[in-house]
């Protein structure tokens, strides 16, 4: 397709675990109509697909996406997607004990080439120690990361890359930006550190855990941070902020992590729309002041914050089968690993036939949002 007429197309990627395949068959939407991003930020398991994303060439990151998505579900024990249909579990009560059992299995021993439990556990690890302050070591994450990503091309390429993590001395929430630094495997490992499960990551002296604890989805920082310039993004959300009121105790603890890790996506940005048109509204009136009033201490300050673009916010949102459950972002299997990814390509090529989401607002508020998936 032609590029869309905006200064930016960017991808936002939340955090979520197993759920991050969903993300990457959005990718793999965007990719069939070589509508391909500028600018790719995330967090947690969104860091490593943006990572992914951006330390590849165009035409190598789906396969290489792929190829990681299967490397991190390798296990012969739960890769049961070569039965035949008729030994396939099917049926909400036999898909809901294949996960749990696979669920299972990642607590008590990890993910492939991605994280695996200690032995000894914590409690039995030197006071101190990297080891006393996790469940699982990450480790293998780093040459995992070597093999599906080209850090030199994040720090040489266009594309800009944007991951989020938290400062655990400080309690500040940072972004690692390929524009201002240059990228390493340690930056995408601190953006999905969440702890206790896995232990802070340290970068020059200071240590990062997951940028999920504050804020789950970086859309601010690309549509509202120093760089400002006409956006199309694409916020893919692994956790959806509406959900139905628990009937028992696992359903409350699927809706407490619903809740908490959806980042009130809806309320930051009818907040973004509001403060856009603000400063619309201030550069509108800075246009029409005398010219005596350009030198006006107060007139620099509003003209640093006024601007006339123009943002259309795409939403993508993952929604789960009721199957799933509590622990759909760390049952790693293969079988639903192909599932969630198919659901993000059916979702984005669906949302992508609608052609309002590439027109560039030219009303007074230009800030559009759009969920073509949400139920009426």
């Amino acid at each position: 397709m032609e590029r869309p007429p905006f200064e930016c197309v960017a991808l936002v990627l939340q955090g979520g675990g197993a759920l991050g395949a969903y993300q990457a068959g959005v990718y793999q939407a965007l990719a069939d109509i070589n509508l391909h991003p500028d600018w790719v930020a995330g967090i947690s398991i969104g860091a490593i697909n943006a990572a992914i994303i951006a330390g590849n060439p165009p035409e190598k990151r789906v396969g290489q996406l792929r190829s990681f998505w299967e490397t991190i579900t390798a296990n012969p024990l739960l890769d049961w997607t070569g039965l035949s249909d008729a030994l396939m579990p099917t049926g909400a009560m036999a898909r809901s004990f294949f996960n749990q059992m696979s669920a299972g299995f990642t607590l008590t021993s990890g993910a492939n080439d991605f994280f695996e439990l200690r032995n000894p556990p914590p409690y039995f690890q030197p006071e101190g120690s990297v080891a006393a302050t996790s469940y699982y070591d990450t480790r293998k994450l780093k040459p995992t990361l070597e093999r599906f990503i080209d850090f030199d091309r994040i720090n040489n390429d266009t594309t800009r890359l944007s991951v989020g993590a938290v400062n655990v001395r400080t309690g500040n929430f940072t972004y690692f930006d390929n524009k201002t630094q240059k990228i390493r495997p340690e930056h995408i490992m601190a953006s999905g550190a969440l702890p206790p499960g896995f232990a802070a990551i340290e970068i020059d002296g200071e240590f990062y855990w997951d940028g999920g604890l504050i804020s789950n989805t970086p859309l601010q920082w690309v549509v509202d941070g120093e760089t400002r310039q006409d956006t199309l993004a694409f916020q893919v959300d692994l956790w959806p902020a509406e959900g139905a009121l628990p009937r028992n105790l696992a359903e409350v603890t699927t809706r407490q992590k619903e809740i908490q890790y959806s980042s009130r996506t809806r309320a930051g940005t009818d907040q973004f729309k509001r403060l856009q048109n603000i400063r619309n509204a201030v550069a509108g009136l800075l246009s029409k002041l005398p010219p005596e009033f350009n030198d006006e201490e107060e007139v620099a300050l509003l003209r640093d914050v006024a601007d006339h673009k123009v943002y259309n916010v795409v939403h993508l949102i993952y929604r789960a089968k009721e199957y799933e459950g509590q622990t759909k972002d760390y049952e790693f299997s293969r079988l639903t690993m192909k599932e969630h990814w198919q659901a993000g390509l059916d979702d984005a090529a669906h949302t992508l036939d609608c052609p309002e989401i590439f027109i560039r607002p030219e009303n007074a508020e230009g800030v559009f949002t759009f969920d073509m998936l949400k139920k009426k």
